[in-house]
């Protein structure tokens, strides 16, 4: 059974603030919500951008000769403590690919780290071992190639295996579950949440005379594991499929404010043509918008009570006629003529376009 519903104010599109790429933010803006509904959406998808959103992380390392996470190793300056605590900060970014989506099987990248002394007397007697030298071929791209992981101050040849994982929030190493694991893998602490910062703030907006609407605005920050286009589109369908649960076979047919037919918007239209002479207003009124170079009904209805009051030699008394001539017609001032797409910019160019489409019809 469908329900019907006045029209509630929903954004059609999310338009991106400021963007910076580089450090993988971005801003969202999103209007009109109903009043409250900034607040309602915004805290939901922060929440579950921070806490639910999946992204690849390093779960265990062995590296040939390391035993155990508290030995030192030889020719290498920092101790196995230092090196798993900077494999932490290490990011790897999913690439697309033919298995199975629904897959939720580690990945090892297993790659064979060759140091030589050439490298060591360039460095001034060390060399800096980073993340992107740790990679071999694998279904992952590295997002910080430059992330240093140790320094080595001798040649060496030693393979190194990262196991990869998929998953959400931090989670200790006492807690990861491997299946065959090694007696010389060592299992880290995984971070793998890839939001770093949600923030988000409701602002008042306006939809044709009302001003008590919600602006929407969500400034999101990644480390780059998702993009924040990602992460919002993501938090979104988590969201939605929580919220399906609740739903019955009741539905809710919303009234959108839209003209049902054809002969609805001919008839707006016809009136929206009608010049400002046509109507029986004041000498006063039409000279006054003759001044403001408002020449049509449809260019008067865009503007607002308060944009009137700012006309050259406009009083109160003229906007209370006006504004009884256009009751009189199923009209008022400042209305939001956007899903028929007119707006003030365009709208002179509409009206053109509708009166030469009616000359043609004459003929």
């Amino acid at each position: 059974m469908a329900v019907k519903y006045g029209k509630f104010e929903l954004p059609e599109k999310i338009r991106v603030g400021d963007s910076d790429k580089k450090n993988n933010f971005t801003r969202f803006v999103a209007e009109p919500f109903e009043r409250g509904f900034g607040h309602t959406v915004g805290n939901a998808l922060r929440r579950i951008m921070l806490a639910s959103l999946e992204a690849p992380s390093c779960i265990s390392v062995t590296i040939e000769g390391v035993l155990h996470e508290y030995m030192s190793i030889e020719g290498i300056v920092e101790d196995m403590t230092h090196v798993i605590l900077n494999l932490k900060g290490a990011l790897l970014r999913k690439l697309p690919s033919d298995e199975d989506p629904r897959s939720r099987e580690t990945k090892v990248i297993s790659k064979m780290l060759e140091i030589t002394s050439d490298q060591i007397e360039a460095g001034g007697g060390q060399y800096v071992v980073r993340f992107k030298d740790l990679i071999g071929p694998s279904d992952f791209e590295v997002v910080n190639p430059e992330h240093p992981i140790f320094t080595a101050t001798r040649p060496m040849n030693r393979k190194v295996q990262l196991r990869v994982a998929m998953g959400r929030g931090y989670v200790p190493s006492e807690r990861h579950q491997i299946l065959e694991q090694m007696v010389d893998e060592i299992v880290i602490d995984s971070a793998f949440s890839p939001v770093t910062m949600v923030n988000y703030y409701v602002e008042n907006t306006r939809v044709g005379q009302d001003t008590d609407f919600d602006r929407l605005i969500l400034e999101v920050k990644t480390d780059g594991r998702v993009s924040p286009e990602e992460a919002l589109a993501l938090a979104a369908h988590i969201a939605i499929c929580h919220l399906d649960v609740f739903t019955t076979d009741l539905s809710i047919e919303f009234d959108r404010g839209e003209f049902e037919n054809n002969t609805d918007r001919e008839a707006l239209l016809a009136k929206l043509a009608l010049k400002i002479d046509e109507i029986e207003l004041s000498v006063r009124s039409t000279n006054c918008l003759a001044g403001a170079n408002i020449r049509t009904i449809g260019e008067l209805v865009l503007i607002t009570e308060q944009e009137m009051l700012r006309f050259r030699n406009f009083g109160k008394k003229s906007l209370s006629e006006i504004k009884a001539k256009l009751e009189e017609m199923g009209l008022s001032l400042g209305m939001d003529l956007s899903k028929m797409g007119i707006t003030q910019e365009n709208v002179r160019q509409v009206i053109d376009d509708y009166m030469m489409e009616q000359a043609g019809k004459e003929l």
